[in-house]
This record gives C-alpha cells, sequence and structure tokens, in this order.
C-alpha cells in the first residue's frame, strides 16, 4: 500500500504542490527519503521516528520508502515532518487515508510528539485555498492560516491530539485570524526641532513614493528624519498586507503567527552583502529588499556599502522585483520598495564647517562621493541637504504640527493618485513613483511656463531621461498635495531644486 499525503515546497513566494508517498514493503528494515531533499529533510527520519515512539507506536521492521514528488523539485526546510508521520500512520492503518486525503500538511515534529511552527504557513494556505483544500498545521501556526479566507484548518499542538481529532474522538476549534496590535512605536515628527525643509521633502517623498538622498554633517538628523517616514505613509491596503505578509511568512518573521498593519522599515547595516540586500544565499532567501516591499529601506552611510551591492539595486528600483538568479534556482521575489539614503558631505563629515574644517578638501568629498555611481545617484528623485541643527533650533518649543497633521495630507494626495490612475485603467499603479512611459506624459500636463522652465533645465543641468521623468514624477506629487490638475512652474521648480547637487565647495 502506499499512502499519499499533500504538502508543498516553496520556490520564492510561491507555494508548490508536493505527494508525499510512504511506502511500507517487506524487506530489510530501512528507511528511505527521496526526491531531492536537503539536510533538514534527510534528518525527519529520526524526528518522525521519535515523535511515534512518544506516542506510543513504533515503525514496522519493514522497508519504508518516501518519495517527495515531482522528484526533480528540491526540497527544503523542516515542514515536511508532519505530512511523514501522516504518511506512515495511514501506510500502517492507524489513520484513514480519507481523513486526510484532502488536506495540505506542514509542521515540524518535536521528539516528544509536538507539532511546532513552520515558516511559509500563510502561502501554503493560499495554496489551499486554489486546491479547493483543507491545512493541517501547529496550533502556533493556526492564527497566520487563518488569514487565507474559507479554508477548512485544523491546528493541533501535537501529534497525538491530531490523531484524536482525525479520527472523531477529539474536537479542535478552528483558529481565528491573529493580528498583530502597532505595539511597535512609530517616532513622531514633532520630535525634531528645525529642519523645515527635510520635513517639506519627506512630505513629498511620503505623498509620491519617491526616493530620497539626505546629505549633511553628522548629528543632524538624518536617522531621525528617515525613522519618522513610516509613521506618515498611508495605510496599507487589504492586498498590500497580504504581499508583505507572505514574505515575512516565508522568512520565518512572523512572531506568533500573527500578521501586522504597520509597513515595514528595513535599516540593514553597511557591511551587508550583495545577496543579504538583493537576495540569494544556498537556499535563495529574500533580501532586505523584498523584506522592505511596500515599505521603507533606509541605508545610512550610503557610501560606506559595497559599490557592487550597491549597483545591485539599480535594477530593482526600476522594476519592483527582485530575480535572484542561480545555477540551481530561479527565484522572482517582489520588491517594490521606497529607498532612503543618508550620507556624509565627506568622509569626515564637516565639509561645509568652519569650526571643524576638513583638511582634505575637496579631495575627501570627491573620494568619498565617488564611492556612488552616477546611475546609482540618478534614481533618487529627492536629494536635499539637511544642515547641522543650531542651539537656536534646539531651543525652540515643540512643533505643533505632528506626524498624524502630515498623513492627513499625504493620504489626500494618494487618493487623488489612485482615483487618476484607476480612471486610466492603470490598477497596478498605486502612486505618482510608478508612472512612466505614456501615462506619465498623460498625467504631467504643463502649462505653458512650466514646459519652457523644464526645456531650459534639461539644456543647463544636463538632465539624462530618468531624470526628466524624475522631474516630471515630483512635479505631479507637488500639484497633488496641493489638489491641482496641472503642474505649474512653481511645481517644475521646487522639482529641480530637489535634483542632484554636487556638494563639494
Amino acid at each position: 500500500m502506499v499512502a499519499h499525503i499533500g504538502t508543498v515546497a516553496f520556490v520564492g513566494i510561491e507555494a508548490r504542490a508536493v505527494d508525499v508517498q510512504v511506502q511500507v514493503a517487506s524487506g530489510l528494515p530501512s528507511f528511505t527519503i527521496v526526491g531531492l531533499p536537503d539536510k533538514a529533510v534527510a534528518e525527519s527520519r529520526e524526528r518522525v521516528r521519535a515523535a511515534l515512539l512518544a506516542i506510543g507506536l513504533a515503525l514496522p521492521p519493514k522497508r519504508i520508502t518516501v518519495n517527495l514528488a515531482p522528484a526533480d523539485l528540491p526540497k527544503e526546510g523542516s515542514h515536511y515532518d508532519l505530512a511523514i508521520a501522516l504518511g506512515l500512520l495511514v501506510a500502517m492503518g492507524a489513520v484513514a487515508s480519507d481523513a486526510v486525503a484532502s488536506y495540505i500538511i506542514l509542521g515540524e515534529l518535536g521528539l516528544d510528539g509536538a507539532i511546532q511552527a513552520v515558516p511559509g504557513i500563510l502561502p501554503a494556505a493560499m495554496k489551499a485555498a486554489e486546491l479547493d483544500c483543507g491545512l493541517i498545521c501547529a496550533a502556533a501556526s493556526g492564527g497566520e492560516a487563518a488569514w487565507a479566507g474559507e479554508v477548512e484548518i485544523i491546528a493541533a499542538e501535537n501529534l497525538l491530539t491530531l490523531i484524536n481529532h482525525l479520527k472523531g474522538s477529539q474536537l479542535l476549534s478552528p483558529p481565528l485570524a491573529s493580528l498583530a496590535g502597532d505595539e511597535e512605536h512609530i517616532p513622531d515628527l514633532r520630535d525634531i526641532k528645525g529642519q523645515e525643509t527635510a520635513k517639506r521633502a519627506l512630505e513629498i517623498v511620503a505623498a509620491g513614493g519617491h526616493n530620497l538622498c539626505m546629505v549633511g554633517p553628522p548629528g543632524s538628523g538624518k536617522s531621525m528624519l528617515a525613522a519618522r517616514l513610516p509613521g506618515i505613509l498611508p495605510p496599507m491596503t487589504a492586498e498590500e498586507i497580504l504581499e508583505v505578509s507572505m514574505i515575512a511568512s516565508v522568512s520565518g518573521l512572523l512572531t506568533g503567527g500573527r500578521i501586522t498593519r504597520n509597513r515595514p522599515f528595513r535599516n540593514p547595516h553597511h557591511s551587508a552583502s550583495m545577496a543579504s540586500l538583493v537576495g540569494g544565499g544556498m537556499k535563495a532567501r529574500p533580501g532586505e529588499i523584498s523584506l522592505a516591499h511596500r515599505g521603507v529601506l533606509f541605508l545610512d552611510e550610503l557610501p560606506e556599502f559595497q559599490r557592487p551591492a550597491l549597483d545591485s539595486l539599480r535594477q530593482p528600483i526600476e522594476s519592483g522585483e527582485a530575480v535572484v538568479a542561480r545555477a540551481n534556482r530561479h527565484v522572482t521575489y517582489p520588491a517594490r520598495f521606497q529607498l532612503v539614503a543618508a550620507m556624509n558631505p565627506c568622509r569626515c563629515g564637516y565639509l561645509d564647517d568652519p569650526a571643524q574644517a576638513c583638511s582634505r578638501a575637496p579631495r575627501c568629498a570627491v573620494e568619498y562621493q565617488a564611492k556612488i555611481s552616477g546611475p546609482m545617484m540618478d534614481r533618487f528623485d529627492i536629494h536635499i541637504e539637511v544642515p547641522a541643527v543650531s542651539a537656536r533650533d534646539l531651543s525652540l518649543p515643540v512643533p505643533i504640527e505632528s506626524s498624524r497633521d502630515v498623513a492627513a495630507r499625504v493620504r489626500t494626495a494618494r487618493d487623488i493618485q489612485t482615483a487618476r490612475y484607476q480612471e486610466m485603467g492603470l490598477n497596478n499603479i498605486r502612486c505618482n513613483a510608478e508612472v512612466d512611459g505614456e501615462a506619465l506624459e498623460q498625467v504631467a500636463s504643463l502649462d505653458r511656463a512650466a514646459r519652457e522652465i523644464l526645456t531650459q533645465a534639461i539644456d543647463v543641468m544636463k538632465l539624462t531621461a530618468r531624470g526628466y521623468h524624475r522631474i516630471l514624477r515630483v512635479a505631479r506629487t507637488l500639484a497633488d498635495l496641493e489638489g491641482q490638475s496641472e503642474i505649474s512652474k512653481i511645481h517644475i521648480s521646487e522639482a529641480l531644486s530637489y535634483r542632484r547637487k554636487k556638494y563639494i565647495r
């Protein structure tokens, strides 16, 4: 007899169906797992053996073969334990085959028979909904799986409880969708005194989904400003929450099986490798740009990052996808993020400070800024200088305007953009930073004076085609913040003021 148990393998955030075939046949006692298993899957033999002993069952002294089909798809992770164990129980006659025939099964087994949570429950539950199947998982993962919708979910704490439920001698309650509370404190813009120009730029960035580069001396508040960007971004839609949660689920970042409504904010250290930023490694895991999907990726001390690692971000910034291509794996992760970077004008950071003048200026600044390629800098829509905060600014009272006030204006501007692109039939575009090509020319309606200024700027500032389009996007956002349908010369002028400057005096 061959028992068939359904489970999944993960390719990126996609769950692919896997048939766990278990055969118990006559022959010398053995326990073999085939079907391209990795080390974690091969070790499931001992975990399954110990878990069955913990509930009073022993493996028969026969030849046991487990095949994970399709055999040419690599199998990774410990979530195959529960499917293999139930396949053995069906093959041994301890559990009826029809009791588990219509389920996708995931879970890691402890030596005492406990079922432990594993990454990827939410994509697996979505696959179960697609196949019109139920899902069997650990009790700790039940709240995460419940977000898949109308899917029958059996969430058990241990193997014995699960067997009793399948036999009808015990009834497990269906889990409820679990949502993480907004426990994480999001800093408020009221904490920042002065820096009005930087706050204005931050509002524009949030309203249009633009990329931002801040240049200023140490202690001027660049990191504080970046940390407050998530607090003024509009709340995620249900579709965005699902996208972000699926990436977090595959990465094992959902604590307690609860999804969150907060936009991601990732700030990797400047020693991060290319694989950690874009994704990759032995198992082609998602990188920081995918973990920041629909959120913010903050790169502090931008020139200190490895140049190949920074240049590897250029293609995902434009496409919104991270394609990890390896000899044995080709995986695509979503990576639609806002890039915020901070840097000093030179290595010492005090290029323009007469009291702490840089002894190697301007060579120090030239060498420091040259660490970042021109095409990479061209991908920032907005460049601003963040000057040092004076003692007079620090003595000012707390600003009246909070993140909540700015977020209200940002949300109004985003609603205008959403309505505009839906009328144009561009439902996949959510903000101005994502529009391109002919659609950008349609929405960027300029009056005569604005077009003249932009034409002159193209020649004087030597703008690239990408720079030209980014100016149009920023100007469109400025008009949306003011509720205007046409872009005026004031909007173009302000957008031009945010283009890259040489921070060398």
